[in-house]
């Protein structure tokens, strides 16, 4: 049954604080920011006063509880903690103390953490449009109203929150270790069932089977001349956006007066990308394209070599050139060289496929746990909101 707790203005439990001090050029300042989604405060950056150009700064201490007028609609609501005592906030950062005698800071901090005090703070927010040019004057903030429970009860719900939230955050716990494992199982097939081809198979090189090209980008980047036209260019994130064996999509075109300075390839031509971050990728790209010099193209792979097989083969090396292949450089790239040189093994094409449908069939499974564990993500996303609003109406 819903509780019928008396409803309280803030202003009756909140007292405006302000510690305003003098910036001194010489002196350093922590200074804070908020997370939207009453996620807590931060230390944005720390300046010397002479990088602020504000005369005052307002000083937080722990317990205090803090909001930033802009974005109080985007539920950037805070209870300082003791991480944050002594540092500093700008003036859109209202500060209040709590009437300890009547309310619990995180009762009230929890009470802030739902999307429905955000659309309150919006309806009270003033500034027109855009929504970001919004802002929560104190004196609107003060005027909201809150269920106010004894601080027994108050107690009792913080800690009942906890608990519940300690529970969310172990299954998220659980999941990730899931998906995680998942991955190294993966890793380690895929290693293993390379590793004893090599050891049962002749092994070949690159350079003998196919010609290893890298790919170019028309300059300046961006150019009218040469970008925005009918010609598909795909970049290195084309690859890498997802873990599909194939590349359907592309979020970048070249005019012809671009081809001169890229290249053009093939639908089914197979690619790998070969710097930054997420070099060691590859795909087999199923439409006709062009591509920047961050991707390394197989061109003239033949019929007795499956290129489904050789995804598989790149796919068991990734951790290996990213750790190793491409240590000690700047930024790590694969030099087309050392691909060009680098061995596979080659059983016969009947083997090949029997390979690729072993290793089908695994990422099918990888795959079939990834979607349950993003259903599962969702279902968990969905539980803290519901705690909260059950809390806030005595049903918890």
């Amino acid at each position: 049954m819903t509780a019928n707790w008396p409803k309280v203005r803030l202003r009756e439990v909140l007292i405006p604080v302000t510690r305003a001090e003098s910036v001194l050029a010489m002196s350093r300042y922590g200074m804070l920011g908020a997370h939207w989604y009453a996620r807590g405060l931060y230390t944005k950056n720390v300046l010397l006063g002479s990088e602020i150009q504000a005369p005052k700064v307002f000083r937080v201490e722990a317990g205090d509880f803090v909001y930033n007028r802009l974005f109080a609609w985007k539920g950037s609501f805070a209870l300082a903690t003791n991480e944050n005592d002594g540092c500093y906030v700008s003036n859109e950062f209202p500060c209040f103390s709590v009437v300890a005698e009547r309310l619990l800071g995180k009762y009230l901090w929890l009470y802030f953490s739902r999307e429905a005090a955000w659309d309150e703070a919006l309806g009270l927010s003033t500034g027109g449009t855009p929504t970001s040019r919004n802002r929560l004057k104190e004196e609107r903030f003060l005027e909201l109203e809150i269920p106010l429970p004894p601080l027994n009860e108050q107690r009792r719900i913080v800690a009942r929150i906890e608990e519940l939230s300690a529970k969310i955050k172990e299954a998220r716990g659980l999941r990730l270790a899931i998906s995680e494992e998942s991955n190294a199982l993966k890793a380690k097939v895929l290693s293993a069932v390379f590793d004893t081809l090599m050891n049962q198979h002749p092994a070949r090189r690159f350079n003998d089977v196919c010609q290893v090209v890298r790919g170019g980008s028309p300059r300046p980047a961006g150019s009218s001349a040469y970008y925005d036209g009918p010609i598909p260019f795909l970049k290195v994130a084309d690859l890498t956006n997802d873990n599909n064996k194939y590349v359907t999509t592309y979020t970048s075109t070249i005019k012809r007066a671009g081809l001169s300075h890229t290249r053009l390839v093939e639908p089914l031509t197979l690619m790998l990308t070969n710097s930054g971050a997420t070099l060691g990728v590859p795909k087999i790209c199923m439409f006709e394209t062009t591509f920047n010099d961050g991707i390394q193209a197989f061109l003239g792979l033949p019929n007795n070599i499956s290129k489904e097989y050789l995804y598989y083969f790149f796919a068991s090396r990734t951790r290996w050139f990213r750790d190793t292949a491409a240590r000690g450089q700047g930024q790590p790239n694969l030099n087309t060289d050392m691909v060009k040189t680098m061995s596979f093994p080659c059983p016969p094409l009947p083997e090949q496929r029997r390979v690729v449908e072993y290793l089908d069939g695994l990422q099918a499974k990888v795959d079939t746990l990834k979607k349950h564990q993003e259903e599962t993500s969702k279902e968990l996303d969905a539980i803290m909101p519901s705690i909260l609003s059950k809390a806030f109406a005595g049903e918890l």
